[in-house]
């Protein structure tokens, strides 16, 4: 298999690129790096402008593809290449290119405005996100990772539904095959209240049958992969905020979170709700959203 990864030498951030690597590794498969570069209009006889833009967008693609090469190399034990293209939508032009590749995932990076070490989603990783068939993996702005790192935890966010449990056996059925743990995990946000006494009682009841129906479905889960072999861990992300929940928990280098594609939408391709949403741009850890 292959993993497109996108490339763009103006982000200043290699992370995709360690992070296909990464994936690669752990499935011993190879990385096409790709940068797509803008593509001049298109007209009847072109201007000598129009030849110059043109120049200068081949000698960009030239320039990112010989990077993403030299920065693959360091990589030694990965099979990889990159090219460039151009094209007027990068999302486009990517998802082109997977379906010509046949890419089994499309590999990109966060935004440069996100902060240090979280994931953060750009308009186009957004319109991808939107339009892909394959799962796409974001990973955290700056992320980094060792010389000869895998995958070595996969944490599913766990809804209890049937979008996840169908993808529950996936994600069981690569962590078998990779040698990787596998941990459920399910956010119960607490409100805050300033309210009184008596309605504070009320919440917390409301809150404790929450975790108690949230613990019913993990463990039925839990018991469920036991007859696979599988034992995982399964927690709960507890907290007032998205943020505050999910940096409660443990996360480890080898990392990463999959999450699944709304249960309410039609298509069959990635289309975040609220809290899947909320998951990825709170998550310290590479995410993989799956259609």
């Amino acid at each position: 298999m292959t993993y497109l990864v996108g490339y763009s030498p103006h982000k200043d951030d290699r992370g995709a690129l360690a992070l296909a690597c990464q994936f690669a590794r752990s499935e011993s498969d190879d990385v096409h790096a790709l940068t797509v570069v803008p593509r001049g209009w298109e007209t009847a006889a072109g201007s000598a402008t129009d030849g110059e833009f043109e120049a200068w967008a081949a000698a960009e693609g030239e320039a990112s593809a010989a990077e993403a090469a030299a920065l693959l190399a360091e990589h030694s034990d990965i099979t990889s290449t990159a090219t460039w293209v151009t094209g007027r939508s990068v999302p486009a032009a990517m998802l082109e290119q997977a379906e010509a590749l046949g890419a089994s995932l499309i590999v990109v990076g966060s935004g440069a405005d996100g902060p240090h070490g979280r994931v953060a989603m750009t308009s186009k990783t957004d319109r991808l996100l939107h339009s892909s068939h394959v799962p796409v993996v974001i990973a955290p702005r700056g992320y980094t990772t060792a010389a000869g790192d895998r995958i070595t935890r996969v944490t599913l966010a766990f809804r209890d539904d049937d979008a996840t449990w169908a993808l529950l056996d996936k994600v069981a059925e690569i962590c078998t095959r990779v040698g990787a743990e596998l941990r459920l995990l399910t956010v119960a946000l607490r409100q805050k209240t300033m309210v009184t006494s008596p309605v504070r009682r009320n919440e917390e009841l409301v809150y404790q049958r929450l975790l108690e129906q949230v613990h019913d479905a993990q463990a039925e889960a839990v018991e469920h992969l036991a007859g696979k072999g599988l034992h995982p861990d399964a927690v709960v992300a507890r907290g007032t905020s998205w943020p505050d929940a999910l940096d409660g928990l443990e996360w480890f280098g080898g990392d990463v979170l999959v999450v699944g594609s709304s249960r309410t939408h039609q298509l069959a391709n990635v289309f975040l709700g609220s809290s899947a949403a909320k998951i990825v741009r709170n998550s310290p850890v590479p995410v993989v959203v799956v259609p």
